[in-house]
């Protein structure tokens, strides 16, 4: 028992299991495993300063079996001096009202208990009863049904849930020695007649795959928890270099984010699949659901032949981006409020200092003044107009299908929606850029772009009304009309 413990103590302190004084949650289902558990914990109790309770949950599917294995974790909580919490589930009732498997339902009811206990007794951690074993069948069902590298990490030894910490003390522990060491202390335990049962994959894999496969590998066992622990350092690596490079190169964009094309190819293609399962995690996308396929379609969006603009639903209400040289992953609601409002517009007369253009994340201001005083317009984003000629009020408003501008230089009009596409503004934003029109209906301006021929600045004009559209964060945007 000695070496078994000090071995604990040792794990604990090496993965920073707990910390003296806190209070642990032991799920205990009343098998070899999580009594063991209890044991073990209730041993080291006073040596690590823990307060220790019992949780256990009857999930219902087995009857009086069932209602005996939670009296046992009852009498043995008792008789080890720790509180016990139990809980009863109908759960094959829950099962037909959901439509969810047996073992997902079973699984979302007994960690919500768990969690529910947790916040009861204040405790920081919930220490559960998984073993090498169990490891071991992980990563072979992983290898069976397919898997990524991260995935060959298996089940880790600690992390967090709903800001509570899930530890797996056996989890470096073997079968045959918890059965060992339950002998040893006459630990009472009780076998799950479901354990028998070959059509849930797990035991399938227990009592069948991992015995055949053993036959060519006696050990094969502890080469796949070897595996797990090889694939779990290599994985938490590479993920602190992805979180470093999501640091460097992810900037915000509504209520999503965005990347340059050029910061993801510079990746080796490993941290570039990475980066992109820790953005769509960011965003909220449950990436365990996400496939292979969308990442990798994602990822070859980016390349030089793709398409410069385009546009992919990754599911889960996330949409992926392409706009010439940026990759935008939004909310899939996102970037289509604008529309669906009915767009937006905005009256200017004459006297108008300045109007926000919340949608646009900008603001127009306006000056009148005599000719000789205004500057010459430094940038795209400031327009001159002849102040008599101009036919009020002005409308600033977002474009509208068949928007056509008389393009200063050009003949003819040309499409607002090919400027767009010439100046390389992405589709996203289109419905957002401000749009500056007269009374009589003529695109005057579109700040930015372009400005057109109507109300020109001439030898005969006197005044002038000066625009400039400033750029700024939505959060300095005035919401009054001064």
């Amino acid at each position: 028992m000695e070496d078994r413990l000090s071995g604990l103590s040792l794990l604990a302190r090496e993965e920073r299991l707990w910390l003296p004084g806190e209070t642990v949650v032991v799920a205990v289902s009343g098998g070899p495993d999580s009594m063991a558990l209890l044991h073990m914990l209730h041993s080291l109790r006073e040596e690590e300063r823990l307060k220790l309770v019992a949780a256990h949950v009857d999930h219902g599917f087995r009857g009086e079996e069932s209602a005996r294995e939670a009296e046992s974790v009852r009498q043995y909580s008792a008789q080890l001096g720790i509180p016990c919490e139990t809980v009863q589930f109908n759960l094959p009732a829950y099962i037909e009202e959901t439509g969810m498997n047996a073992q997902a339902a079973a699984r979302e009811k007994r960690y919500a208990f768990l969690h529910q206990v947790a916040r009861t007794y204040g405790a920081a951690r919930i220490a559960l009863a998984h073993h090498a074993d169990d490891q071991a069948e992980t990563v072979l069902m992983r290898i069976v049904r397919g898997t990524g590298p991260a995935g060959l990490a298996g089940i880790p030894i600690r992390r967090i849930e709903k800001n509570v910490e899930l530890i797996r003390p056996l989890l470096r522990t073997y079968k045959a020695d918890i059965l060992r060491y339950c002998e040893q202390w006459a630990i009472p335990f009780s076998q799950d007649s479901s354990n028998g049962q070959k059509y849930y994959f797990r035991n399938a894999v227990r009592l069948d795959v991992l015995p055949y496969l053993s036959s060519f590998n006696p050990q094969l066992s502890q080469s796949l928890v070897r595996l797990a622990d090889l694939a779990a350092a290599e994985d938490d690596w590479l993920e602190q270099e992805t979180m470093a490079v999501f640091e460097r190169q992810i900037a915000p964009h509504g209520e999503g984010c965005q990347l340059t094309r050029k910061a993801l190819l510079g990746l080796h293609v490993a941290l570039q699949r990475r980066l992109i399962k820790l953005i769509l995690r960011y965003i909220g996308l449950e990436t365990e659901t996400t496939s292979f396929e969308r990442v990798e379609t994602i990822r070859l969006a980016a390349a030089d032949g793709a398409p410069s603009t385009w546009s992919f639903d990754v599911g889960g209400g996330v949409r992926f981006l392409r706009e010439y040289d940026n990759l935008v992953f939004i909310r899939a609601n996102e970037g289509r409020t604008i529309s669906e409002r009915g767009g937006y517009a905005y009256v200017v007369r004459r006297d108008t200092a300045s109007l926000a253009l919340p949608e646009a994340e900008a603001v127009l201001t306006l000056a009148e003044l005599a000719k000789d005083e205004a500057p010459r317009p430094a940038s795209r984003h400031e327009a001159l107009f002849d102040a008599d000629a101009l036919a009020f009020p002005l409308t600033v408003r977002n474009r509208k299908p068949g928007d056509r501008m008389q393009v200063l230089g050009l003949n003819g009009t040309k499409k607002v929606q090919d400027m767009f596409v010439d100046d390389r503004i992405a589709p996203s934003r289109r419905e957002s850029v401000p749009i500056v029109v007269d009374a009589n209906g003529y695109v005057l301006w579109i700040p930015g772009i372009r400005r057109s021929s109507h109300a020109q600045v001439k030898e005969s004009t006197s005044r002038v009304i000066r625009m400039v559209a400033q750029t700024k964060p939505s959060s300095d945007i005035p919401n009054n009309l001064e």
